[in-house]
């Protein structure tokens, strides 16, 4: 029998829904991530309920897929994984990922990419993903690493943050 590449043992990566609000209402404005979101102002839930009335449309339309990473057991809310800049003439995507920091360094973040990328390459038949990370995210960087992502390059002065310009690197996955 075929694995669900968004089935998983202990989680499941599921498609946003209403009652996510206050979840995501919790990430989204949580200012100690806003620098990798590259968010600047707080979300209304307002403007997260209008978000998630149109989740539902498809990644080819929308150009991008959030997904909520979901304890099996529990349904805890444990974090998000984002495919975004999906491009399907050139097969890639850009992904991102986010634990909510009380399931943090218990794995959560490796099995919910490796779901995700079995996911992209499968049944998005994507040929490569790609990941942004800034130069001192240490975690994420042996996250994507310990996941086959190759380091490509790395942007000079790339993200302001608290008035000091940081860089950022570009990691690769290329499906062969």
């Amino acid at each position: 029998m075929k694995t669900m590449s968004l089935c998983g043992q202990k989680m499941n990566l599921r498609a946003i829904e209403p009652e996510d609000l206050e979840f995501l209402f919790e990430i989204e404005n949580n200012e100690a991530i806003w620098e990798v979101s590259h968010t600047q102002v707080p979300f209304s839930k307002y403007v997260l309920k209008q978000y998630l009335e149109n989740a539902h449309l498809d990644i080819f339309e929308t150009k991008q897929i959030r997904l909520l990473i979901e304890e099996k057991n529990t349904k805890n809310r444990m974090g998000m994984v984002d495919l975004f800049d999906f491009n399907p003439q050139h097969r890639r995507a850009g992904i991102g990922i986010l634990v909510h920091p009380k399931f943090q360094k218990k794995g959560v973040a490796s099995i919910a990419l490796e779901m995700i990328i079995r996911y992209a390459f499968s049944q998005l038949n994507l040929h490569q993903l790609y990941a942004n990370i800034i130069t001192n995210n240490k975690q994420s960087i042996s996250l994507f690493k310990k996941n086959n992502f190759v380091m490509v390059g790395e942007k000079k002065d790339w993200i302001l943050s608290n008035g000091a310009f940081k860089n950022e690197f570009l990691f690769q996955l290329i499906n062969e």
